[in-house]
């Protein structure tokens, strides 16, 4: 073996050894939090009200065999996504069409800057009067996302490299074609971000949908849980919830990492993991 084949041996075994380390140390974090828990709420709480993690999980563990929760989960992740997809489609469009010429940006920086701060929950008492719940929590999700989207989208497309759009523009690549192999892969890894972003949001929202106005879902059935004074059910629905949502960041990243696995940042993010 040569030297170069001997370091580079000895570089991947330090990732390994790096990679184990910090998969143990997660480990041991998560045991400590659920310990910290069990002998906190034991010694301060009425198991009543909050009920320790000892009985939280084998109540976490029948939902999952319970054709309401999964029912429930799949009502909860349609609402997410088709506010998603909603999202991202306009967020890429009015994206392109405002940040691709510069005085429409400039007209309509200040409006976007106005309107992005004010949550989408704010339009519950008006959209209640002409829609129904679930129009309303996808239209919710839709909004909130968008924004991301957007801004995302403006911020990759004032990456773009103007010498790169200059060479093009030499060799007569056409409009569409400088959109396709110099502006897009540039704005790419910007959705990339904007999607593990707008999934954690996207899943909050369809809950909080559940929770403020009873639509069909997790949320709801956290609602009538806490109604019913089945407080173990309801935090064991509330780890659930949580578990999707790491559920589908992961699914996020995973994808992210697939769609930009050309991309210097990704393949950085891939060698130190």
């Amino acid at each position: 073996m040569t030297t170069s084949s001997r370091a580079q041996a000895h570089a991947r075994g330090l990732a390994g050894g790096g990679i184990a380390s910090r998969r143990i140390l997660g480990i041991i974090g998560l045991l400590l939090a659920a310990v910290s828990y069990e002998a906190v709420t034991r010694a301060f709480f009425s198991p009543l009200h909050v009920p320790p993690l000892s009985a939280i999980l084998p109540r976490a563990a029948e939902l999952l065999t319970e054709a309401r929760f999964w029912t429930a989960t799949g009502r909860t992740l349609l609402v997410a996504a088709v506010g998603l997809l909603i999202a991202l489609v306009a967020g890429v469009v009015v994206g392109f069409a405002v940040g691709s010429v510069r005085w429409l940006l400039r007209v309509t920086s200040s409006t976007l800057d106005f309107l992005r701060p004010v949550p989408s929950i704010v339009l519950i008492p008006v959209l209640v009067l002409v829609l129904d719940v679930a129009q309303i929590t996808v239209l919710l999700v839709a909004v909130s996302c968008f924004w991301i989207v957007l801004f995302q989208v403006l911020y990759g497309l004032r990456d773009v490299d103007q010498v790169a759009v200059d060479t093009a523009r030499t060799i007569r690549l056409g409009r569409l074609g400088r959109i396709v192999h110099v502006t897009w892969p540039t704005v790419l890894p910007y959705l990339g971000t904007a999607l593990r972003l707008i999934v954690s949001v996207a899943l909050a929202l369809a809950v909080t949908g559940g929770l403020v106005m009873g639509a069909a879902g997790l949320g709801e059935l956290i609602w009538s849980s806490q109604e019913s004074g089945e407080f173990t059910g309801m935090y064991a629905l509330v780890l659930l919830t949580g578990g999707v949502g790491i559920a589908l960041d992961m699914a996020a990243r995973l994808a992210e990492r697939r769609l930009l696995h050309w991309h210097v940042a990704t393949r950085r993010e891939v060698a130190v993991r």
